[in-house]
């Protein structure tokens, strides 16, 4: 994957901070936002939204991801997390697997305003379950 410039990755990380504003987190007031990355430059944002169903939740990378997804978009380069209340906060396993699903090879950037973490994703979801798993059934 092409490394992201850093007027790029600066870009991702404000968005995924910006995007905290519209979380809906009204139980846990743990507010996320983040900011996925297409292929086409174009930047799609996304926030968690919380139900008191708590198993309904939808955590704002995978927002981010539909939101992509629904609008046709298909390809993507990165991702940017951010959490008001943790220093870098790192995709939970759902996140992580549906990612996996559409992205596995985008470049994961957990931020906390100033600074940021790299990751793969693969390096977060190491031994993946994916399609191929599906075909030996």
């Amino acid at each position: 994957m092409d490394e992201l410039n850093q007027d790029t990755i600066a870009k991702l990380n404000k968005t995924a901070k910006e995007a905290v504003k519209y979380a809906q987190a009204k139980y846990s007031h743990f507010k996320v936002g983040a900011a996925l990355l297409a292929d086409s430059g174009e930047i799609f944002p996304g926030t968690n939204v919380e139900s008191s169903s708590y198993s309904l939740t939808l955590c704002a990378e995978r927002v981010a991801l539909v939101k992509a997804l629904s609008e046709g978009t298909t390809r993507f380069k990165a991702i940017s997390i951010f959490a008001e209340k943790l220093d870098f906060c790192p995709p939970c396993g759902a996140c992580r697997q549906l990612l996996y699903d559409y992205a596995p090879d985008i470049d994961v950037y957990l931020t906390n305003g100033s600074e940021y973490k790299k990751y793969s994703l693969k390096e977060l979801l190491p031994h993946a379950f994916d399609e191929s798993q599906l075909k030996n059934i």
